[in-house]
């Protein structure tokens, strides 16, 4: 995935490629290697899964670094919020989105919602750009007001090594093949755009469908802000499977399409995930606890698209 990635730009920034359909084909395929990045090297690294060896998870969490994210920002918001706390509204930051969209139907109802399932594809594309412009910066200084990056200079620390990390993406992904290309700069700006416009929709749709699901509950806590299922049920109740039988996207995308495996594993490599799904889907029928699954990514997808239209209605049931 690393080589998928870098190979493209190394071949770009030696100014070789005189063919602008080269040129968008190589960002795109660039793109490929940055979701696979993403979801199969920097995903299991940062869970400390990769590896046995504490110090190679570390040395491979950059590599989210290296595609212009950031490997701090990450695993606060996912490893901390999202695993802990699925699908529950306020506290799972990946439900937390801007006005115009709502995930969860104990989020505030705004009325452009109603035509959400047509436009978020649109905002899904620009996931990938958020993350290596603002969205980082943002949940950054967010995380640090919640608590986090509480120790001496460490939210300082943290900004200047950010920072530092996305001039550097830039410098060699999109500024060098600016000066090495024989095109104008806006049309290998357009490629690279382009690069993260299917990137970001790829990396959106693998983590929507999983939990933003008809299937899925959105359970809230009780009075005394306590959850009345046990964490292993919850994890079970809010998540969904999608192409178990798929080894092209068990690859591309890091066995993400395992996620209840993640969920409830989420120590364990993906690369185990097809060979515990009959050991998980059996204990959760044995202990009385829902297994959602799709039988294809085009149906996950579906599924998803009528839960977010049903999600832009004013009145709807909670689901708990």
């Amino acid at each position: 995935m690393i080589s998928l990635f870098l190979g493209p730009l190394i071949l770009l920034s030696t100014g070789l490629v005189t063919n602008v359909g080269l040129l968008f084909l190589l960002y795109i395929t660039s793109g490929f290697g940055m979701s696979g990045i993403g979801m199969g090297v920097m995903h299991d690294a940062i869970h400390e899964s990769y590896s046995k060896n504490k110090t190679v998870n570390k040395l491979l969490s950059y590599t989210f670094n290296l595609i212009g994210a950031n490997a701090t920002v990450w695993r606060i918001q996912h490893n901390v919020l999202h695993h802990t706390y699925t699908n529950i509204d306020h506290a799972d930051d990946d439900l937390n989105a801007p006005y115009f969209l709502r995930f969860s139907p104990n989020a505030k109802h705004y009325w452009m919602h109603q035509y959400q399932h047509i436009y978020i594809w649109f905002f899904y594309s620009l996931s990938t750009i958020s993350w290596i412009t603002t969205k980082d910066f943002v949940r950054l200084k967010r995380f640090k007001d919640m608590g986090f990056l509480n120790q001496k200079n460490e939210y300082k620390k943290a900004l200047a090594a950010m920072t530092a990390w996305k001039l550097f993406y830039y410098s060699y992904a999109l500024v060098l093949p600016m000066i090495m290309l024989p095109f104008s700069w806006y049309v290998v700006l357009l490629a690279f755009l382009t690069m993260h416009f299917i990137t970001g929709l790829l990396v959106s749709i693998v983590f929507q469908i999983a939990h933003i699901m008809p299937d899925t509950t959105f359970p809230l806590p009780d009075a005394e802000r306590k959850m009345n299922a046990n964490w292993y049920g919850h994890q079970f109740a809010t998540t969904s499977n999608f192409s178990p039988k798929s080894k092209l996207l068990f690859w591309l995308i890091g066995g993400l399409n395992y996620q209840v495996e993640h969920h409830v594993l989420p120590d364990v490599c993906h690369v185990h995930y097809k060979n515990l799904t009959k050991i998980v889907s059996e204990t959760a029928e044995e202990f009385g606890m829902p297994y959602h699954v799709k039988k294809s990514m085009f149906q996950a997808i579906k599924d998803h698209t009528k839960m977010l239209k049903h999600l832009g209605q004013k009145d709807i049931l909670v689901a708990a």
